[in-house]
């Protein structure tokens, strides 16, 4: 640790505010290479614990630092490791609840950085933000008012960001959970007073996991730190690989190997083109899943009207 920060953390709650002096201080002792500590890490969390009104410049280096430290400084960059989930979890929520607006961007922007998150940290981050709007309790990120049993504009903002960010199942993708999170909410703020874009985004949303075709797979964390190991221990050995590659006839040797077309763009183009198409007829467990969501209470509503009647213009968009 660079600095004794009692006396900090004493005018911190002498003023009941984190000034934009005080986060000044604290970027220059403890941030100056934009590396994080542990410890450094445990003493900012004590910091924002500390309950005082946030200036807007501590909730941007707040959520910058423990960003990088849970995200980036654990092998390999970008794989938020177990542990660090855990701590991130532990942290949050030592007291059963998101503390501060600090907190919940703190667990949004990390889903969005991280090229891949924990099953764990992925559900305890949406059963935060699906508590938030059940409950009516806890911070929002922009401002607005919180009423349980209706969604906010601010919350809508934060449905689309946890729901494709790029930490989440899969960039772009919505995940069964996800799915089942957004019918949840959808049933608890019918009848309500919601934002007005909440129901296009409830139809993009479960209309995505339905029908959108996904071809990313992201690499395990462990394909990841392998990957990476490799390429700084090979860098060299890489370079001059592909150096030799530019001068070879190496295009017409994978063409002899791999047919004609290996390289070429309409087979790539027709192939995407009809994963496409399939990926937007209904499978028979989506189907049924679909089936079981709608047929609950038995009652049709308007927001389950919606996502039929989008579904029912995709499917025949595919068919002509």
């Amino acid at each position: 640790m660079k600095m004794d920060i009692s006396g900090l953390i004493g005018t911190i709650k002498a003023n009941q505010a984190i000034s934009a002096a005080d986060v000044m201080t604290l970027r220059k002792e403890i941030w100056p290479n934009g590396v994080i500590s542990s410890d450094e890490a445990d003493m900012l969390f004590q910091i924002n614990d500390l309950g005082s009104d946030p200036s807007e410049e501590w909730l941007e280096f707040f959520v910058a630092a423990i960003t990088e430290y849970v995200v980036n400084q654990a092998h390999p960059k970008g794989y938020i490791s177990d542990d660090n989930a855990q701590w991130l979890m532990q942290k949050v929520d030592h007291d059963g609840k998101i503390e501060s607006t600090a907190e919940l961007e703190l667990l949004v922007r990390t889903m969005e950085r991280a090229t891949g998150t924990p099953e764990m940290l992925q559900d305890y981050v949406l059963k935060q933000i699906e508590d938030t709007v059940l409950t009516g309790k806890g911070p929002t990120r922009d401002g607005g008012a919180l009423k349980p049993g209706s969604i906010s504009d601010s919350e809508v903002q934060i449905l689309r960001r946890v729901c494709y960010a790029a930490g989440s199942d899969g960039p772009g993708r919505i995940s069964r959970n996800e799915a089942d999170m957004l019918f949840r909410i959808k049933d608890a703020t019918l009848n309500s007073e919601n934002s007005k874009d909440w129901p296009k985004l409830f139809v993009q949303l479960v209309g995505n996991y339905l029908m959108a075709y996904g071809e990313y797979e992201m690499l395990s964390r462990e394909e990841a730190a392998r990957l990476e190991s490799f390429m700084d221990g090979n860098k060299a050995s890489v370079g001059g690989f592909f150096g030799r590659m530019k001068d070879s006839d190496i295009g017409g040797t994978f063409k002899k190997v791999f047919s004609s077309d290996i390289f070429g763009k309409k087979n790539a183009e027709c192939g995407h083109i009809n994963a496409v198409e399939q990926a937007r007829k209904l499978t028979m467990i989506e189907n049924s899943w679909l089936h079981g969501k709608i047929h609950a209470d038995q009652n049709l509503d308007p927001l389950e009207s919606e996502l039929l009647d989008f579904i029912a213009d995709e499917l025949a968009e595919t068919s002509l």
